[in-house]
């Protein structure tokens, strides 16, 4: 359970990391520009505690995929950007392709 917390923690780290890559306006402000930093890092140490249970293709899978959907959202809520239904499609393909692997997959459970 634990691997879970430490996925979750690297998952907002690196979400958090990469909001403020967009507030660091190519790393000239500099208090964006250590959140970049403090997140990039936390999310990696938090994401190598995560791997010492889990196998690599569902933690980067999982990893990745909630952080593009947070990311994708963050930009539609704090940055304005705009959302079309491609996009709303291509995101519930990636969280249907995570949840098939968290719960449907042999090769990628917990444990193997």
């Amino acid at each position: 359970m634990r691997a879970y917390l430490y996925l979750g923690i690297a998952i907002a780290a690196e979400v958090t990391g990469t909001t403020a890559l967009k507030f660091s306006d190519g790393f000239t402000n500099a208090v964006p520009s250590a959140v970049v930093i403090a997140g990039y890092i936390g999310s990696f140490y938090f994401l190598s505690l995560t791997l010492q249970e889990f196998p690599i293709g569902l933690v980067y899978a999982t990893w990745s995929a909630i952080g593009i959907v947070a990311a994708a959202l963050l930009g539609v809520v704090l940055f304005d950007e705009p959302v079309d239904i491609a996009g709303l499609v291509g995101i519930a393909l990636i969280i249907g392709g995570v949840i098939c692997l968290n719960l449907f997959s042999d090769t990628y459970a917990p444990g193997h």
